[in-house]
Formats: C-alpha cells, structure tokens, sequence
C-alpha cells in the first residue's frame, strides 16, 4: 500500500504540516496571535510573526496557565483537560478537516468553557474527528483565562480572553479557505464559559460580519459583571500579590503567581446596591461590561446572525452532586443561593417550590443555580435576538440524563458535549464516575445531535419551528425529541 505524505497546508504566515487519520487531516497547535508573555499578557493580542518553512502541527501544543480543576466525585478530565501544558506560544487553533478534500466547506468554531479559568483545546471532548467525517471544517481554540484573560485592569483592554476569540475568528477569515472551509459561512458555538463569551462576540461592534451563525450552549446572555463588581475582584487580586492595581504591576510578575492568586479568588461576594453576581460566587471572572450581551442584542447587533441557544435540564447538579452538598442541602442553602441571585429571593424560591410540588432541597437548589447560571441569561439572549427576525433564532434543552454517581448526576451541566462532538462512545466518558455514568447511551442519540448542530451550521435550521417571544418554541432532547412552547414559563416570569 502506497504511503500518503502528511499534509501541508500554507497559511498567510506560513506553512503546517498536519496528520492524516483515516477521514480526517488533523493539524494542531496553529498560532493565530503572538505568544502573550511579559507586558503582552495584558494587551489585545498581536499577530504571530511569520516562520520559514514548514511548521511542525502533528502534536498538541501548551495551553493558557491554570491550575488542575476537580469536581468531587466525577471525573472531568475529559472536559477540563490535564491542566497546564506549559509554553508561550499557546494561542493557537486545531484545525479538523475531510481528509477528501472539499470547497466552500461550512465551517464551525469552537470555544471551550471552564469558568473563565481552565480548559483548552488539549481536552478530550474538543476532537473535531466527527465533524470533518461530515463535512465541516471543525476549528478549536485556547486563549486566555484567569488574571491574563478576564481581571479588569487599569492600563490594560478589558476582555482580553473574548479579544483573543475574536483574533482567532479573523485567523479562520483569512485562513480557512486553505483548509477547504467557506470564510463567510462560519459558526461559532461554545459551552458554558465559552457559550457566555459567543455572546460576548455577537455584543462586539468590532466582530460584526466574522460570525454568520452562533450555537450558545448553557452560556448566558446576561453573564457578564459590571465594572464595580470587576473592581472588587481586582482589587482582592492586587491584595493577595502585594501590587497595585494596574497592568505595568501585574506585568512584572510571573504565571504562577498569577495563576495561584486567581485559585484564591473565589467566593467574592460579588452583589452591589443593583446588582446581582451572575456568577453567584462560582467564578470570580467573567465578561466585564457596562451593558449586558442580551441587552446588547436587543439593541440590534447580531440581528443578522442565525441563532440556536439552549440549556440543560438539571444544570445546577454539577456544582452539586459530585462534592455531596446535593443530599444534604437544606431550606437554608435553598435561600441563600435564590439571595445570592435574585432581588426577590422569598418570591423566587416560592416559585420554584410551586413548579416543582414533590421536589427536595437538593433539585430545588439545583434548578435556581441552574436559572440564576445559564437558563434566564439564556432565555433573555433568546428573547432579545427574537425580537428582530432577519434571521432565525432557536431554543432546545437537552434532557437526556447520566446515570453517573448512582443515577444523581442527571442532566447536569456539560453532558451534552459528548453528543454534539459524536463521542458518547469513548471509554474515558463511560462509567460509574464518568461524565456518561455506567449504561449505554440511546443509540441514535449522538448521531442526532450532532447531525442537528451540523445542520444548523449549514442551513441555519435546526431541524423544528423557530422561537418567538410569544410560543417560544423549544425541542427537548432526551431519547425521544419533544417540541414543547415556554417550557418553565412560571419561572421565567420570575426571572424576567
């Protein structure tokens, strides 16, 4: 049998020589912006410097510098990845595309989560094998977290990780043709952290016309802090490392310390006289901005980018059910999560407790954590973009549940990933404490989601009726799909 070389693929700064997997060109550990290392951590990103010859893209490169993230009982390897790969130069892109070659391919785009402080492209989750098999050119991104990333600073841009997305997608602009994909057919997905910052990028003036499509998964559209709560979080940094509170200070000190400060931060109570942590304490980074994404696209911006926006049904059990707060929650922590994030929180709680007559304190918990992190910023994102019909917008909710940690896991925050990249098979997602739990999957399952996301990012139709500020038509995806209308409509009027 005849060997085929590796590919090689020329870029507007120079050549990648990839890997060939069976259906797949794969090519890895692509700079789209300069290593951001010394005083550059605290700047808009630059473009890379262009290299002689051909660049070596066949092995996973460093990603941004964060600490190891656990979660209790379940294992999120797959999700958060190893940790910290170390190296400078780690604003980079993996590239997946049909080993067949193709034009005009549609492209989609891939931010990952990680509450704004870990993750990258490294993660098991993010391997685009799946998408190019189908037809699409599949482009994951690192870019930067914590301090380095989200910490409002003096002297420095604000939102320095959502500049970094948005570096990478004129990267895909003027690149992506190279590798077989359609520069103006792109869509931009992302999951939780990552779906937050897609909103971001459809709420930036200087994004316009980068993005045709957007796919927001458990994401918010009203996650991001004001610049007095951003304050409060820096100033407690520039406290914890003995510096000032401005970006030449910061620039003089080195990652570790950076990322060991950031560890420290959380559980700020972030609530001001107006305003509430939309993070409710879980993350002490986020977008910063003084109007909120959904408000933003109420305004107009991204009324011409097709829309598909959804959550899951039991979100809140993650921050729960692995550490064990989630049997032993109590009418007290009911309360004082609803305070934490709502201005009602007496009301609010008694929604919920009408809604749900036969729930417990755990699920009760569960369902405001889940409200409060992802379902009314997400339904506020919905409602906004519905609001000016140029193009379509879409709700789902994924309802299929793990059977992980005894059956408690549920439809928890992240369990949709392994459907929409087609990987529910892999071993590492597979078993009692893995995110899929012990038993096998509906068969179809992530063939269905996936082909779903696929559809959308070509046709800008998912597949059921579009949503609208009066039916607010939602598909619920479990083993068997159900088009619903205004599903948790009580607890949206609570939160609206």
């Amino acid at each position: 049998m005849k060997h085929r070389p590796d590919p090689v693929v020329t870029t507007a700064q120079g050549a990648v020589r990839g890997l060939r997997r069976g259906d797949t060109l794969t090519f890895l550990n692509i700079p789209y912006a300069a290593p951001p290392h010394g005083a550059g951590r605290f700047a808009a990103p630059l473009p890379h410097e262009p290299w002689d010859g051909v660049r070596d893209a066949t092995v996973p490169g460093p990603n941004a510098p964060q600490s190891e993230r656990r979660l209790g009982d379940v294992d999120m390897t797959p999700y958060f990845g190893t940790g910290w790969s170390r190296g400078e130069d780690y604003l980079t892109v993996n590239v997946f595309t049909p080993a067949g070659g193709g034009d005009a391919l549609p492209v989609m785009v891939f931010v990952h989560g990680g509450g704004f402080v870990a993750g990258s492209t490294r993660a098991a989750l993010y391997d685009g094998s799946a998408f190019a098999r189908d037809g699409v050119v599949l482009v994951t991104l690192n870019y930067r977290l914590g301090i380095a990333g989200f910490l409002d600073l003096p002297g420095a841009p604000a939102n320095r990780g959502l500049l970094d997305v948005v570096a990478a997608l004129r990267w895909v602009r003027e690149n992506v043709s190279a590798f077989g994909g359609d520069p103006h057919r792109v869509t931009l997905f992302g999951q939780s952290a990552g779906a937050t910052i897609v909103g971001g990028v459809l709420a930036t003036p200087e994004a316009a016309g980068l993005v045709r499509r957007a796919i927001v998964q458990s994401g918010s559209g009203l996650g991001a802090f004001t610049p007095e709560q951003a304050a409060r979080v820096t100033g407690a940094a520039a406290r914890a490392l003995g510096v000032e509170p401005h970006a030449d200070a910061f620039a003089c000190l080195p990652d570790e310390r950076l990322v060991e400060a950031a560890s420290g931060l959380a559980g700020l109570d972030l609530r001001t006289g107006t305003h509430r942590d939309p993070l409710i304490g879980l993350s002490p980074f986020s977008l910063v901005l003084d109007t909120q994404p959904a408000v933003s696209v109420a305004a107009g911006l991204a009324a011409d980018v097709d829309l598909l926006v959804g959550t899951n049904a039991e979100e809140g059990n993650l921050y729960l059910v692995p550490v064990g707060t989630y049997a032993t929650s109590t009418a007290a922590d009911v309360d004082e999560t609803a305070a934490r994030a709502h201005p009602d929180p007496v009301r609010l709680v008694e929604t919920y407790r009408k809604s749900r007559p036969e729930a417990g304190f755990g699920e009760l918990r569960s369902a405001v954590m889940a409200d409060a992190l992802f379902g009314a910023g997400s339904r506020a994102l919905a409602d906004a973009h519905a609001a000016h019909p140029r193009s379509g917008t879409y709700a789902y909710e994924f309802a299929w549940r793990s059977h992980a940690l005894d059956g408690r896991l549920g439809a928890t925050h992240t369990v949709e990933l392994p459907f929409v990249f087609d990987l529910a098979d892999r071993p590492e997602l597979n078993g009692p404490h893995a995110l899929l739990g012990p038993d096998e999957a509906p068969a179809d399952l992530a063939t269905r989601v996936h082909g779903t996301w696929i559809r959308f990012a070509r046709t800008g139709d998912p597949g059921w009726d579009p949503y609208d500020t009066d039916r607010r038509a939602t598909m619920r995806i479990d083993a068997e799909w159900t088009r619903t209308d205004d599903p948790r409509s009580e607890e949206r009027r609570a939160w609206s």
